[in-house]
């Protein structure tokens, strides 16, 4: 048996609730902004993540209100994506909490900062993958907005290299589940994709 669920009979945050928990696991993109006078240099997780258009290349997330990075991306036209790890899940956490615009969360969670080299917002030097993005489009919906941005530069970590591309397992991405949950890696299957054969050739 099954429990049905009318997302018009519950409330909105009980809904957010139930959709954060299901769609699961959701990369986290951990994302730097600097404000329009480069007086302040925000970092802050977003948990809907994903790409785009590889062609070019432009990634996206959303943001849930209007949080410091969208106004400072409206500003700037201008972020990072800054990969999330496991071994930064504390430092992560620590960038989520509700700061005034004003206060820099690289320097209220003791996070070392590296240059960007196409963009203002600064890296988070300990990221193993950096997406440097200008803003291509945001796009208003409900109560969120979604943020593209296309990918000017990208540097990774060249011991996470295997065999030409990132690896994965090296890489060790951390995601977000429901509620206070966050999970990890774990096993990685390997099965490769099934190609189409036309019906009665050998």
């Amino acid at each position: 048996m099954r429990v049905e669920c009318d997302p018009q009979a519950i409330s909105g945050t009980a809904f957010y609730k139930f959709l954060t928990s299901v769609v699961v696991p959701r990369p986290i993109a951990w994302v730097s902004t600097i404000t329009s006078d480069g007086d302040t240099e925000n970092l802050a997780p977003h948990s809907f993540f994903s790409i785009a258009s590889t062609a070019p290349p432009i990634v996206q997330f959303t943001s849930i209100g209007r949080k410091d990075s969208l106004r400072n991306i409206e500003d700037t036209g201008e972020f990072v994506v800054n990969f999330s790890s496991e071994p930064l899940l504390e430092l992560i956490n620590a960038t989520a909490i509700d700061f005034p615009r004003s206060v820099s969360e690289f320097d209220t969670a003791g996070i070392e900062r590296e240059a960007s080299r196409c963009v203002r917002p600064p890296r988070v030097a300990a990221s193993r993958v950096v997406l440097e993005c200008r803003s291509h489009t945001t796009l208003r919906m409900g109560n969120s907005t979604l943020v593209f941005g296309r990918v000017v530069h990208a540097a990774v970590d060249e011991d996470c290299i295997v065999n030409g591309r990132p690896s994965s397992e090296l890489l060790r991405p951390l995601t977000k589940l429901g509620g206070d949950e966050w999970g990890t890696l774990g096993e990685v299957l390997h099965l490769g994709r099934i190609p189409y054969e036309e019906p009665g050739t050998d």
